[in-house]
């Protein structure tokens, strides 16, 4: 699992990783959503060191997947979901690739980063003098509602923010801190922007010191903010989930070997995985309905892999006889999500992406073959996005 925090030499090495590029080192690259600093450069850190891959920030989700399938970069580092706020829709609007534009992209590979959002800003309030804001003791925070869903209750500000007129931040980041939003932020006009460092950036560049940012702890220390208030999200086990996108694989080719960084991550996640039952019943996939009890951990359990499909939207029960296969199948659906599909005279169709338990490339019965066969059949359309050796 992932930690917030993030080194100082962890932030320095990324512009001369940059600047030097693949041309003068033998190290793979790998691009990740910027600025630095941001939740997704700390979940790259915590899979790609930076003594063994060159860290590249770039601007947005949609470029993450161009710059990895241009083959600029070998590897792409993009938030897929949230524990509290569910998925990322930018990334599942890349995913859709509408105009075809990433044929060769596949997710291999999913990391976990716990995330604690904190408010930056400025401590001194536009009226007062640094000496003076300073020295003031910091004001009762505004009432917070009750937490709800789990939530603990929260510390109090760290500092007064009365004087902050706007927050910038991204848009999955502030869906995890409503509460915190209602509370003391209550009325300040919230400004949606392509990452939480972005927004720190902002926040910085405001000369009136009325800006504030929901960002990071490492942010702060990057950027020189002040922290006005610390873990405002709504819930404690707030968590994100990141895919590592590669080349290849997309066109349905296993036959590549994988990297010694993904073979080590397998080899470390089957070896901390609980023994199977000695009593574990042996069956094939057309015992599915007779087999109550969840499956012992095998080779299918501890993997997952992700599809897109589309069904005909008019034709009943067409969305059930391809969830269906997946039951025939004897594989476990662990989510399912859809975007609309912008295809066609009509609006109101979807694609829709599901994650299943199974890799494609270790399939020793064969059930994630025959359930991708399957569902091209009675899909309108269909696509293998991935699979890759499940952290949780």
């Amino acid at each position: 699992m992932g930690n917030s925090g993030l080194s100082e030499s962890g932030l320095g090495a990324v512009a001369s990783g940059a600047a030097a590029g693949t041309a003068t080192t033998a190290k793979p690259t790998v691009c990740f959503l910027g600025p630095v600093s941001s939740y997704t450069h700390q979940a790259t850190l915590d899979t790609f060191p930076e003594d063994k891959f060159d860290l590249i920030p770039v601007e947005t989700i949609k470029d993450i997947f161009t710059t990895t399938q241009s083959g600029r970069a070998d590897y792409g580092v993009v938030p897929f979901e949230n524990s509290s706020n569910g998925s990322v829709v930018f990334t599942l609007d890349q995913f859709a690739d509408r105009a075809g534009e990433y044929p060769d992209l596949s997710v291999c590979a999913e990391i976990y980063l716990e995330v604690h959002h904190c408010l930056l800003g400025r401590i001194s309030s536009p009226s007062s003098s640094p000496s003076s804001s300073t020295a003031t003791a910091p004001a009762a925070p505004a009432p917070e509602p009750e937490p709800e869903g789990g939530g603990a209750v929260k510390p109090p500000l760290l500092h007064p923010v009365t004087y902050v007129k706007r927050v910038y931040s991204h848009p999955q980041a502030f869906g995890q801190c409503t509460r915190f939003l209602r509370g003391p932020l209550r009325g300040v006009e919230t400004v949606d922007v392509s990452s939480t460092s972005r927004a720190a950036e902002l926040a910085r560049a405001d000369p009136s010191g009325e800006s504030a940012a929901v960002s990071s702890a490492a942010a702060a220390r990057t950027l020189g903010l002040d922290i006005l208030a610390r873990n405002i999200e709504d819930r404690d086990d707030n968590v994100t989930r990141f895919f590592v996108l590669r080349r290849g694989g997309g066109d349905g080719n296993d036959s590549d070997s994988d990297p010694e960084w993904l073979v080590e991550r397998r080899r470390r996640r089957i070896e901390s995985a609980p023994p199977a039952p000695p009593q574990q019943r042996e069956g094939g996939a057309e015992d599915a309905e007779e087999e109550d009890a969840p499956e012992a951990p095998t080779t299918y359990t501890l993997s997952k892999s992700l599809a897109s499909f589309t069904v005909p939207h008019r034709h009943p029960g067409a969305l059930a006889a391809v969830l269906d296969c997946f039951r025939r199948a004897r594989l476990n659906l662990t989510s399912i999500a859809s975007r609309p599909s912008l295809e066609g005279p009509e609006p109101f169709r979807y694609v829709f992406f599901v994650e299943f338990e199974g890799h494609r490339a270790d399939d020793p019965e064969g059930r994630v073959r025959r359930v991708l066969r399957d569902v091209a059949a009675v899909a309108s359309s269909s696509r293998w996005l991935g699979s890759w050796v499940s952290m949780r």
